[in-house]
């Protein structure tokens, strides 16, 4: 049973920052490609970034140079340090995870069946 659990979420003013983690159980964490993902309200949710399992990384244009995303295999654990916040970065945030060769990220993330955990909610004001 896959299980992610957010943390780190909370409400900044803009220019501030957060680390948002994420632990795993219930997975051969290096098999798996690991994301972020967030959904503000009244809009889809959107890739954020991903990390594969060899540290390779890809990113949503609207939060490059921003939000580096990485990850500690020996702990199961996933960051997203957020530098620079927007309050058009406010949204929910979801950790996801999602079985791959070799843990690796495909350019075709998006499209993959994610697992997902329940969120962590960041808030940014002006």
């Amino acid at each position: 049973q896959v299980h992610l659990v957010e943390s780190g979420g909370e409400s900044v003013q803009a220019g501030g920052s957060l680390r948002l983690s994420c632990t795993t159980s219930g997975v051969l964490y290096n098999n798996y490609c690991m994301g972020w993902f967030r959904q503000a309200p009244g809009k889809e949710r959107e890739g954020v970034a991903v990390i594969g399992s060899d540290g390779t990384t890809n990113y949503a244009d609207s939060v490059k140079g921003r939000f580096p995303i990485s990850r500690d295999n020996a702990k199961n654990t996933l960051y997203l340090e957020m530098n620079a916040l927007k309050p058009e970065d406010t949204a929910m945030y979801y950790c996801a995870a999602v079985p791959t060769y070799r843990g690796r990220c495909p350019s075709t993330w998006r499209s993959l069946s994610f697992y997902w955990g329940q969120g962590t909610q960041v808030t940014v004001s002006s």
